[in-house]
């Protein structure tokens, strides 16, 4: 019987294997139920009581030395299997990063969040607009001087085909398709012919909202408002509302909101102050009504309108406004850990 162990752990040690399954297949034949160790076991029973301590620790060293051999090939596998990863060729050479939401688009969905736990929806509307749904259908007459507030870029030197100043072409639509009461927000893209500097840009993203429905007054828009600023900036946010002027409100109010930065005490940010400008709104002038088909008599409203870069700019502390637009990753990655 010792015989048979000899010639066992020369098989062994002899043993090689191309594949994982020569591995298994080694296993099988020497430690698996009905292997060679198990038969060595059963015929150690008949062994003579003279010989039993001899062949006892050989069989016991044979299977010390099955088991080594046998997991000494699977790791060499194993082993070979993690270098045949780290030297692929089609692989980078640096750890790949996640990306990040840009900012704007963080303060854009942060803002319809706002809105629509208290009932707005999303509308969106076509960049190239005509004259009607920019100007005309918003109270600004041909020739009239509120038509210099904004410098348009108009395509193909047509008076009547333009890129849209502001969102608020898109409240025409709404308001030209469904009849009362509405409820919505239009965030998007809109274009102006300024120079570009460290506060504008010819291409910037607006939010506008607007509510109509029978006995809606100023006070709700200002409830509104507030609820807005203190869900962004902090329960502790208050605003301002001052007199102004649009076309298409009436009347109209710009809207401040305390300084969060400083709270309220002044600083460069606010100029001393203690309040930012951030938007502005009005109730929506009868006449505009009246153009998209709605009864002024029975229908009243409010709209407001903000840009979406000068929210992230207080929100953040960015002084630059062309920082949004020159796709530099060491400015995009500061904001990998918002959501």
């Amino acid at each position: 019987m010792l015989n048979k162990i000899k010639e066992l752990r020369q098989e062994l040690e002899s043993a090689t294997a191309a594949a994982l399954d020569d591995v298994e297949a080694l296993r099988l034949r020497f430690i698996s139920k009905k292997g060679q160790l198990s038969q060595l076991f059963e015929e150690f029973k008949t062994v003579s009581p003279e010989q039993k301590r001899a062949v006892g620790q050989a069989i016991n060293e044979l299977k010390t030395f099955a088991l080594e051999k046998i997991n000494l090939l699977r790791e060499s596998f194993e082993n070979r299997g993690e270098q045949d990863v780290h030297s692929d060729l089609t692989r980078p050479s640096e750890p790949l990063r996640l990306g990040a939401r840009h900012p704007l688009s963080i303060v854009r969905n942060e803002i319809i969040d706002i809105f629509g736990h208290i009932g707005f929806n999303v509308a969106e509307g076509p960049e190239i607009e005509d004259d009607w749904h920019v100007f005309s259908a918003l109270n600004f007459p041909p020739e009239h001087p509120a038509r210099d507030m904004q410098d348009t870029f108009f395509i193909q030197r047509s008076p009547d085909v333009l890129l849209r100043t502001h969102t608020s072409s898109v409240q025409v639509r709404v308001m030209e398709k469904t009849p009362p009461p509405i409820r919505s927000i239009f965030p998007g893209r809109v274009y102006r012919n300024e120079a570009i500097s460290a506060r504008a840009h010819c291409l910037f993203h607006q939010v506008e909202g607007l509510l109509i429905d029978e006995n809606v007054s100023f006070a709700d828009l200002k409830q509104v408002l507030l609820y807005f600023s203190r869900e962004l900036f902090g329960e502790k946010s208050e605003i301002r509302l001052r007199p102004s002027y649009f076309p298409f409100t009436e009347p109209s109010a710009e809207m401040d909101v305390s300084c969060s930065i400083c709270g309220g005490k002044g600083c460069n940010i606010c100029k001393g102050t203690g309040w930012l400008e951030i938007l502005g709104c009005g109730m929506v002038d009868p006449n505009v009504l009246t153009f998209c088909g709605i009864d002024p008599k029975k229908y009243t409203g409010y709209a407001f309108g903000m840009g979406i870069e000068r929210i992230a700019m207080l929100k953040f502390g960015i002084s630059d406004i062309r920082l949004f637009f020159e796709n530099d990753v060491r400015f995009l990655r500061q904001f990998s850990g918002v959501a």
